[in-house]
């Protein structure tokens, strides 16, 4: 829930050093998928077919900023990137063999 009121309330003080940064990062991440998972169960609770549908367009909204805060992390750590590649590789691996041969 938001702290309404204070316009400094998420200020740092500091600069960030690299990992932090990527820490940041990753909590902004999880933020966003948090929004997702409300938006999303509110427009599956929802009758009023209009809502549902702008509900569903802001999830949609906080999902592009996932995969922007994902790039940021790629572009900051490149060792990132290279296991996030390895576990989609290994999913598309596991895919193509109908998922029968799962270790």
């Amino acid at each position: 829930m938001a702290l309404l009121g204070d316009p400094f309330i998420a200020t740092i003080s500091k600069q960030l050093s690299p990992q932090e940064l990527l820490q940041a990062i990753r909590a902004d991440m999880a933020g966003e998928l948090e929004a997702i998972i409300g938006y999303e169960a509110h427009a599956m609770a929802c009758n009023d077919e209009r809502v549902k549908q702008i509900l569903i367009q802001i999830a949609d909204d906080e999902k592009k900023h996932v995969g922007q805060l994902q790039q940021i992390l790629h572009m900051l750590n490149p060792h990132e990137q290279q296991m996030f590649d390895q576990g989609q590789n290994k999913i598309m691996q596991q895919q193509s063999q109908n998922f029968s041969s799962m270790q």
